[in-house]
C-alpha cells in the first residue's frame, strides 16, 4: 500500500507491505518478515529478501531497528547488520539505497520525507511512543540533517483500529493526563470500565503536532482484517503463541 503524499517525489520509494506473497506457513502464513517471531529465521530472510525486492534493492540494505516502545532515533550512514541494530523505534538517513524498515502487528508505522533536503525517517509509533513524542523526536533528527518542517511530508500507516482497540480506564486516564485531553478519542465499550480508542486518529493528531507541511493517513485496521494483516491483539484474543510483523518502509533511491 501507498499513500499520494508522496507521489511525484523523484527517486522516492515507499510502501506499507501486507501479509500477502511470502513464504511463511501456519500462524505466520505470508510476508513475515519480524526476526523476533518464532517463524523459522531462514524464511523470515526470504521474506525480507521478497520485501527488498519490491523496493528494486536487496535485503542487505534493509534496515530494522530493535523497537522497544520509546523516541531513540538512530542516524544511518549505511544500513546495519542483524549485530548492529540499536535499540531504538525511529531512524533517519540522508543516504541513497538505504531501506528504513519499521515493524508492525497493531502499532503504527509513520513514514517521513523531505523532498527538497532528500531526508527520509520512519519510525514506530504505538500508544506510549506517540504519547512520549517520537514523530517529534524523528521530525528533528532529520532536521540535524538539514530537513525543514515546512517541507516535511508523512505517511501514517495500518494499525488496530478504534473499533478494534478495546483498554481499560486506566489508560484512558492516562491519555487524557495529556495537554488536551482528548476524550473525544474513546468511545465506551460494552464491557464494563472499558473503552475503544482511535489509535490511528491519536497518532494522527502527535504527527500534525510537529509542524511539519502534510500528514496523511491510511486507515486500515490490522486486527478486523485478517487476510492482509498480522496484528498482536487478534493473536491475544485467540490463544495462539505468537504471530508474524508486517513491514512498512521508506528509501531514496
Amino acid at each position: 500500500m501507498t499513500s499520494d503524499v508522496f507521489g511525484g517525489i523523484d527517486g522516492l520509494k515507499h510502501g506499507f507491505f501486507t501479509r500477502e506473497g511470502g513464504v511463511s506457513n501456519g500462524i505466520h502464513a505470508g510476508l513475515n518478515v519480524g526476526f523476533g517471531s518464532d517463524d523459522d529465521a531462514e524464511i523470515v530472510a526470504r521474506n525480507r529478501a521478497l520485501a527488498a525486492g519490491a523496493f528494486g534493492t536487496t535485503s542487505d540494505r534493509l534496515t530494522t531497528v530493535y523497537q522497544v516502545h520509546g523516541t531513540n532515533v538512530a542516524v544511518l550512514e549505511r544500513p546495519l547488520t542483524r549485530d548492529e541494530l540499536p535499540r531504538a523505534d525511529a531512524m533517519v538517513t540522508d543516504r541513497e539505497n538505504v531501506m528504513l524498515g519499521i515493524l508492525t502487528a497493531d502499532c503504527t508505522p509513520v513514514l517521513f520525507c523531505d523532498p527538497v533536503k532528500r531526508v527520509i525517517g520512519a519510525c514506530h509509533s504505538g500508544w506510549r511512543g506517540s504519547f512520549e513524542g517520537v514523530s517529534e523526536s524523528t521530525v528533528l533528527a532529520m532536521e540535524k540533517l538539514g530537513a525543514k518542517r515546512a517541507n516535511i511530508v508523512a505517511a501514517i500507516g495500518p494499525c488496530i483500529g478504534r473499533a478494534s482497540y478495546e483498554v481499560d480506564a486506566g489508560f484512558r486516564e492516562r491519555i487524557l493526563s495529556g495537554p488536551r485531553g482528548e476524550a473525544d478519542l474513546f468511545d465506551p465499550s460494552v464491557r464494563e470500565g472499558h473503552f475503544m480508542f482511535d489509535l490511528p486518529e491519536y497518532v494522527y493528531r502527535r504527527t500534525c503536532d510537529t509542524g511539519i507541511a502534510r500528514v496523511a493517513l491510511l486507515a486500515r485496521d490490522t486486527l478486523a482484517e485478517e487476510a492482509l494483516f498480522y496484528s498482536y491483539r487478534r493473536t491475544t484474543l485467540r490463544g495462539e503463541p505468537d504471530y508474524g510483523r508486517q513491514l512498512s518502509a521508506i528509501m531514496l533511491g
